[in-house]
C-alpha cells in the first residue's frame, strides 16, 4: 500500500479529509497520513482508541514515535494524558491500551537502527519550554538527520527562517496559514527540502509538532 509515498512531493491532510479505517484490533481506528507497505509498514497515522480498547503485546522492529493528542494512552502501569511525547526504539515492545479513550499521532518504522534510547516527555510541563527567536520551543529529540520539537508561535510569526531540509508538521492548537491557504488544528503537512517563507501562525497563534531533517534522504521506494 502506498499513501503519500513520494517524499519528494508536498503532502497535506486536513481534518475534513480524515478517513477513519478500522485496524485489525476491535475499537481502534486510524487515519493513514503516509504509508509504505501493508499492515506492517513504514507509516504515519492518527490513531483513535475507543474507551476500553487495547492492542495485544507486539514488537516495533523500526521503533515507534507517539504524541498523545486527546484522552489518555497507557502502557502497563504507565498512563500518558494529552501532551505526552514518546519514542520507543527499534525492537522494543509494549501492550498499549486506553481506559477512557485516546487519540494519538503515531510514526512507525522511521528510526535509525542505532537508536536505543526510550523517551517520555510531558510537553505540558512549562519548565521544558525555551523562549528563543520570538517563539517558544519544547525540544523532544535530536539525532543524526532528525530534530523534533513542539513549537508555540505567536500570531503572524514565521514557522521557518531560510532553507528547510525537509519538514513535517501537525497543527496541535490554533492554525497556520500560507497565503490564502489555512491549516486548522489537526492538519498534517509534509514538505520536501526547500524554502517556505509563506508559512505563518494564524490569528490566534499556533502550537505545532515539528520534525525537520528526516526527509533529506527519503525517496519513493
Amino acid at each position: 500500500m502506498l499513501i503519500n509515498a513520494d517524499f519528494s512531493l508536498r503532502a497535506v491532510v486536513a481534518p475534513s479529509q480524515y478517513q477513519w479505517v478500522r485496524s485489525p484490533q476491535s475499537g481502534v481506528e486510524r487515519v493513514m497520513l503516509d504509508r509504505v507497505g501493508g499492515e506492517k509498514a513504514r507509516a504515519t497515522s492518527i490513531v483513535r482508541y475507543e474507551p476500553g480498547s487495547y492492542f495485544p503485546r507486539h514488537h516495533h522492529p523500526g521503533g515507534e514515535e507517539i504524541l498523545v493528542l486527546a484522552g489518555t494512552f497507557s502502557e502497563g502501569d504507565a498512563h500518558y494524558p494529552a501532551g505526552w511525547y514518546m519514542r520507543s526504539p527499534p525492537d522494543s515492545s509494549h501492550q498499549p491500551f486506553s481506559e477512557e479513550g485516546a487519540v494519538i499521532f503515531v510514526k512507525l518504522r522511521q528510526m535509525s537502527e542505532s537508536e536505543r534510547r526510550s523517551v517520555r516527555i510531558n510537553t505540558r510541563d512549562s519548565s521544558l519550554w525555551v523562549a528563543e527567536h520570538g517563539r517558544e520551543s519544547c525540544p523532544l529529540f535530536e539525532g543524526p538527520g532528525e530534530q523534533v520539537s513542539m513549537e508555540r508561535l505567536t500570531p503572524g510569526s514565521l514557522v521557518f527562517n531560510g532553507f528547510v531540509d525537509g519538514a513535517e508538521m501537525l497543527v496541535v492548537e490554533g492554525s497556520l496559514s500560507e497565503g490564502e491557504q489555512r491549516y486548522d488544528c489537526g492538519s498534517w503537512i509534509r514538505l520536501p527540502p526547500g524554502h517556505y517563507p509563506g508559512f505563518v501562525a494564524g490569528n490566534a497563534g499556533a502550537t505545532i509538532y515539528l520534525k525537520i531533517g528526516h526527509l533529506a534522504m527519503s525517496h519513493r521506494p
